[in-house]
């Protein structure tokens, strides 16, 4: 076969989810072409149901979150959790900070070498860090002011 060829739509979303051990299901493939087809994104579980009913893929909010968490535990996605009632999935999985702009709801990565973090607290006896991650929180500048 040709080199040229193209490749089928969900061919690399199929692979991709082979390749973490999830078997590619209808949801999941239509699911993963919307958060993977294109650059880095974040998104919250109602944000992609939106996108899902918009391109006419009729999948239910539960099987969103479902996925997105299966997604998260193939380390496909980085959650980013803003507070006990939002929570963002990151595309991106690579380390980074983000900015979160509270008026407009939106998530952002902070640019790289942006954050340094010159000491940490010794962790608790038995454990050891994983990870250290800075959510930002910006409001607009005439509200911060209050």
């Amino acid at each position: 076969m040709s080199e040229n060829r193209k490749q089928r739509p969900f061919t690399q979303v199929v692979e991709k989810l082979r390749e973490v051990g999830l078997r590619p299901t209808r949801q999941r493939l239509a699911l993963a072409k919307l958060l993977f087809d294109g650059p880095s994104r974040h998104v919250t579980a109602e944000m992609l149901h939106e996108e899902t009913e918009q391109v006419n893929v009729n999948v239910s909010l539960a099987t969103v979150y479902n996925t997105l968490h299966q997604f998260t535990d193939a380390k496909l996605l980085r959650e980013v959790v803003i507070d006990s009632g939002r929570t963002y999935f990151d595309t991106n999985t690579t380390e980074h900070h983000h900015f979160f702009m509270e008026k407009e709801g939106l998530l952002s990565d902070v640019p790289p070498g942006a954050i340094t973090i010159d000491q940490l607290p010794q962790a608790p006896e038995g454990k050891k860090f994983s990870r250290v991650e800075v959510v930002i929180h910006v409001a607009d500048a005439d509200e911060a002011a209050s």
